[in-house]
């Protein structure tokens, strides 16, 4: 019987999908990752006070909901501690991208680092052969590739492969995400109902995991010299107002910017080295190229470079464009582009103008479902 090791939240996806595992054969073990609180051992103890007591309490909850369906399918349960990793890889991102006047993706950070990292280590230390998560999100092996890829889940709206391009493309072949073909949560709510979990109407979270009430502003705030005020300025310069600190700012923001003018202005860039906020109308939000580092490729890139070289009958030493659809933010959809690679940044040249590029969030690559890659888009 194969083991395998399946990240409980507490909510009724990952829950659902520790039954559907057991129910297919597999030897499942729950694991539950405990990601903030104090820290007796940790260096970091002043950092993990600043996160809110809220937050904690609702991570213990997290943690008893998971051991209660555990014990409901028979199941061992245990508590993982990543605080200190956490702290670091997305606590301590999530500042200082801010401090960089940009916006971060926590989630992103944490599939890369921890539920795809630092999990998949754990689970061969129990000697589990997969993991599972309750991600929607599907992986097979392609012949087309000739290896396991990622790709969007059936359930399209609720797809979250975009979270995901992030994590080290050797250990797809032992993931396992049992609701990749499922399109409708009533019926997993349905199946938790049916099955006496006790989780089955909880609802979803929709915050950051470890800021109360989705507050990031107040969070930010207790750290010193990020708030400091200054001007708002049109794109050609001129000052039109005064900021309160760029973290209280965001690309394509209308609202609250205390700003008189001839006709509706948004934020389309937080300039970082000047200290300012610059704003226009919202024409001036579209763009139709952005650029991207820290790539991530779940595929051999090359193969598919060299794939539409041979389609062109163009030469090895030719730089070549490849077709794609791109996401630059979970919410948006899939925007057909062209995509670049030069000296490891990623060049995206959009067939229609994109609104509101923000620096920081992730630019996505599609080919069809299949996910390509990612970066974070400056």
């Amino acid at each position: 019987m194969k083991k395998v090791l399946i990240g409980m939240s507490g909510g009724v996806d990952s829950s659902v999908s520790a039954l559907l595992l057991q129910k297919q054969g597999y030897e499942v073990i729950g694991a539950t990752m405990r990601l903030w609180g104090e820290n007796e051992q940790s260096d970091s103890k002043e950092n993990y006070n600043e996160l809110s007591e809220n937050s904690e309490n609702k991570q213990n909850d997290a943690v008893e909901d998971a051991k209660k369906v555990c014990e409901k399918l028979g199941i061992k349960h245990y508590v993982i501690d990543l605080r200190e990793e956490f702290q670091k890889r997305v606590v301590d991102n999530f500042i200082c991208t801010y401090l960089c006047a940009k916006t971060p993706n926590p989630c992103v950070e944490c599939n890369k680092f921890l539920k795809f990292d630092a999990f998949y280590k754990v689970a061969q230390e129990l000697g589990c052969e997969y993991i599972a998560t309750g991600h929607y999100a599907k992986n097979f092996y392609s012949d087309e590739f000739n290896q396991y890829v990622l790709a969007k889940a059936d359930a399209i709206e609720k797809d979250q492969s975009y979270f995901l391009y992030g994590i080290n493309k050797d250990i797809l072949p032992y993931i396992i995400f049992p609701l990749s073909e499922y399109t409708d949560k009533a019926e997993i709510r349905k199946i938790a109902e049916e099955n006496g979990l006790g989780v089955a109407q909880k609802k979803d979270s929709q915050e950051i995991c470890f800021i109360q009430n989705n507050d990031y502003i107040s969070f930010l705030k207790k750290y010193k010299n990020i708030n400091n005020g200054g001007d708002i300025v049109l794109s050609n310069g001129k000052i039109v107002g005064k900021h309160t600190g760029l973290i209280n700012y965001t690309i394509g923001q209308r609202r609250g910017l205390g700003v008189s003018y001839e006709e509706p202005l948004y934020v389309i860039k937080l300039d970082k080295a000047k200290n300012e906020v610059i704003v226009g109308t919202e024409k001036e939000l579209y763009t139709d190229e952005l650029m991207a580092n820290e790539l991530n490729f779940l595929v051999d890139i090359s193969f598919l470079i060299n794939k539409t070289k041979k389609q062109n009958n163009l030469q090895n030493n030719e730089q070549q464009e490849i077709e794609i659809e791109a996401k630059i933010r979970y919410r948006s959809k899939p925007a057909k582009a062209i995509l670049k690679i030069e000296d490891n940044i990623a060049i995206v040249k959009f067939s229609e103008p994109q609104r509101a590029i923000t620096p920081g969030q992730s630019v996505v690559f599609y080919l069809n479902n299949i996910v390509l890659g990612g970066g974070k888009i400056i």
